[in-house]
């Protein structure tokens, strides 16, 4: 990372995460995802960070963003919501890029049903970050940062 080449971080967020702000607001928080979105991206700012953040409800879709990031992205922070605990093919995808993945989630899912506990994605990514709402995005960019200057 330089101020010439800053470091490039593609943020997804998974089905349902649009409800954000409404749909269970005792879990997920009473933050809409655009707040969200807003402080991820004031906080790359002031880091030197590019983001570019996508939600969509459609597998594909993230999966598209997955294979093309492979092209400009040093990292993906990715809240797959429930495709997480299922999709072999996000898994699958993630792995092919071949560029560290943090996997986040707003809720501690550890601490809810038990078919949440389980993620697909987490072997392929570096980490975890569940449980502190929209503040886990920032976290997770400042753990790839961290990395970044470890590697280099």
């Amino acid at each position: 990372m330089s101020e010439t080449n800053p470091f490039q971080i593609l943020v997804l967020n998974g089905p349902n995460l649009n409800m954000t702000g409404f749909r269970e607001p005792d879990v997920y928080g009473k933050k809409p995802l655009e707040e969200i979105d807003a402080e991820i991206q004031q906080h790359a700012q002031k880091k030197g960070v590019n983001v570019r953040i996508l939600q969509s409800n459609i597998e594909g879709q993230l999966i598209d963003q997955i294979q093309e990031a492979r092209r400009w992205a040093d990292a993906i922070v990715i809240n797959p919501g429930a495709l997480g605990h299922y999709s072999y093919a996000l898994r699958d995808a993630l792995a092919s890029v071949r560029i560290p993945v943090v996997e986040v989630h707003l809720s501690n899912v550890h601490s809810r049903e038990a078919f949440r506990r389980e993620s697909v994605i987490a072997p392929v990514t570096i980490g975890q970050v569940v449980g502190f709402g929209g503040f886990g995005y920032l976290m997770a960019i400042d753990a790839l940062l961290n990395l970044e200057r470890e590697v280099v």
